[in-house]
């Protein structure tokens, strides 16, 4: 493997292991969660834009206080 491809690897592995990415995919999951429920009380996909602004506006501040109260 080139050092550019290991450089590639390492930076990858620093970038999954950071929190910050670890709460950017926590947060996906529920975006995707709610993608789904809402889809399925409609009978159609929403889409992944309608569902994170949905989300948003509806869930996102006591989703972060419950993460960051640890009840998540």
């Amino acid at each position: 493997m080139s050092n550019a491809g290991k450089d590639t690897s390492a930076a990858n592995d620093l970038l999954k292991s950071s929190s910050l990415y670890r709460e950017f995919q926590a947060e996906r999951e529920e975006i995707l969660k709610h993608k789904w429920i809402e889809s399925e009380k409609l009978g159609y996909d929403i889409g992944f834009e309608r569902a994170l602004t949905d989300w948003i506006i509806r869930h996102r501040a006591s989703w972060r206080k419950s993460r960051q109260a640890g009840t998540n």
